[in-house]
């Protein structure tokens, strides 16, 4: 299949539209040229958007994929009249149905980020970022009974962006905290983390794929040999068994599924709005 332009078109951020139409196109083998055009939130802004689109399905010869989640009316209206791309209205959709189902109508907001600089829910997300930085890769073994998970792991498992993750999507305090040759010839977890069990959550990772991820940061290195791979990680996966540790393989695994799994163990409540 040849190149097709997307556009994620919102008077808001287009964060919603774009994760929406991701989530669509991930269904195709399609290849796709992203763009995403944010706060059209004017008449005048929108018809700019138009010609952009416009142009676009003139110089490929195809038309582009529009996902929007525009609510003003005037703007969805020059969309819906003069875009020449297939136009994928996800409130137009979703929206109407259900107030018709709910019998009531929606507030037609702009955006869920509006008003988030004003909410708790931000101010934690904030604090659960700054704490995930403070505590990362094992700098700082302060504060970790107010973590809420602790990561653990060899270096490069993933544990720097799934802390980072949860702490931004769900607000989570995540430490994450690496097991190196020094543990595994202890044969014990690092002494501040006992203490601290319950909350640790290990990451493994296939030997071949560790060396290949490490190979990039340090090249011919003993940190990334492949024999030293394999020995950290099963050294480390003979340590979480040791210690009933809840861990899992993030070797196909995307930081999403990861984040997903862990809040399903240790955080269910979480998975909730």
């Amino acid at each position: 299949m040849s190149l097709r332009t997307v556009f994620f078109v919102s008077d808001g951020t287009g964060i919603t539209a774009e994760t929406f139409g991701n989530a669509i196109l991930a269904q195709f083998e399609a290849t796709v040229r992203r763009v995403r055009l944010p706060f059209l939130d004017s008449v005048d802004k929108a018809h700019q958007a138009v010609r952009q689109i416009n142009h676009t399905a003139e110089v490929e010869g195809k038309r582009p994929l529009v996902f929007t989640t525009v609510v003003n009316d005037e703007v969805l209206d020059v969309f819906q009249h003069h875009c020449r791309g297939m136009l994928l209205d996800m409130f137009g959709t979703f929206v109407q149905p259900l107030e018709e189902e709910l019998g009531i109508k929606s507030n037609h907001r702009v955006g869920r980020f509006s008003d988030a600089s004003k909410s708790k829910a931000y101010h934690d997300r904030i604090e659960a970022i700054n704490y995930s930085l403070a505590h990362d890769d094992g700098q700082s073994d302060k504060d970790l009974e107010s973590a809420d998970v602790i990561l653990v792991g060899v270096s490069r498992s993933g544990k720097t962006p799934t802390s980072l993750y949860l702490a931004m999507q769900y607000g989570l305090k995540a430490s994450n905290y690496p097991l190196i040759p020094e543990d595994f010839e202890r044969r014990k977890l690092p002494p501040a983390l006992v203490a601290h069990r319950k909350k640790l959550f290990g990451l493994t990772i296939a030997p071949d794929r560790l060396s290949e991820i490490r190979n990039e940061r340090r090249p011919n290195s003993r940190y990334a040999d492949l024999e030293n791979c394999r020995h950290e990680v099963a050294e480390a996966e003979a340590m979480m068994r040791r210690e009933g540790i809840r861990w899992l393989s993030t070797t196909t695994k995307s930081i999403e599924e990861i984040a997903t799994t862990i809040l399903q163990e240790l955080r269910p409540e979480r998975l909730e709005y």
